[in-house]
């Protein structure tokens, strides 16, 4: 992604990340000296196909195809232990679903976040914004929205990064999540969840997006939901 996509939507690190980058610098040394000796790993022999059901509420299974998917590059490949693509309907909109899992965020392989394969599928992407969502009664999380823009297609869509305990907001915040969790004695386990929709305005498509998030977690069993949001 060029420097000006972040320049012009406002995408920087605030003075608290750089204060943060700069004092973990040293500690992200230390992590790569010396090895986390515990691996999280939330699904544990678990399949994503499985944990994630074929209707969500309203929403069926329809297709695996038609989703913007990262390259499959070795990186790709290395980067993601399992990967779920579906398309969702509820007979008016389609929900296009992503979960990328990781076992293994050593801090030298990222998860890759929209921002980076979007662009890369020629995506022009405005409105980038942090986004909250209501997963249950007693929790939220702040997810990110944007819009993905390719000729006459207008896709808006929301997601977000668990890695190890917590959900960072940035890829800054990304890398030095992995550098903390290192630092604590684990190598963090990893997940990028992302859904959108198409043919609709930004209100509604909101409405939508955080609806199907809220009850795609409910589906969840419930030991196994802490790998989707920490």
């Amino acid at each position: 992604m060029s420097l000006k996509f972040f320049a012009n939507h406002s995408v920087s690190m605030s003075r608290r990340e750089v204060v943060a980058g700069l004092s973990l610098l040293s500690a992200a040394g230390v992590a790569a000296m010396r090895r986390p000796d515990s691996r999280l790993n939330s699904l544990g022999d678990h399949k994503l196909e499985d944990i994630i059901p074929d209707r969500i509420g309203p929403w069926q299974f329809v297709t695996t195809s038609g989703l913007v998917v990262p390259p499959e590059d070795q990186l790709a490949l290395a980067v993601y232990s399992q990967t779920l693509t579906r398309v969702y309907s509820d007979g008016k909109m389609p929900i296009w679903l992503l979960v990328a899992y990781s076992a293994d965020q050593t801090g030298f392989l990222q998860v890759h976040r929209p921002e980076f394969c979007y662009s890369a599928a020629g995506y022009a992407l405005t409105d980038f914004a942090p986004h909250r969502i209501s997963i249950s009664s007693s929790k939220s999380i702040t997810a990110n929205s944007l819009t993905a823009v390719r000729d006459n297609s207008v896709e808006k869509l929301i997601y977000w990064t668990r890695i190890g305990h917590y959900i960072p907001q940035t890829w800054t915040q990304q890398k030095l999540t992995v550098a903390e969790e290192n630092l604590r004695g684990f190598v963090p386990d990893a997940a990028l969840v992302r859904i959108s929709t198409i043919g609709v305005d930004e209100t509604q498509a909101m409405q939508v997006l955080d609806g199907f998030a809220k009850a795609m977690i409910a589906s969840v069993p419930e030991p196994l939901r802490p790998a989707f949001v920490a």
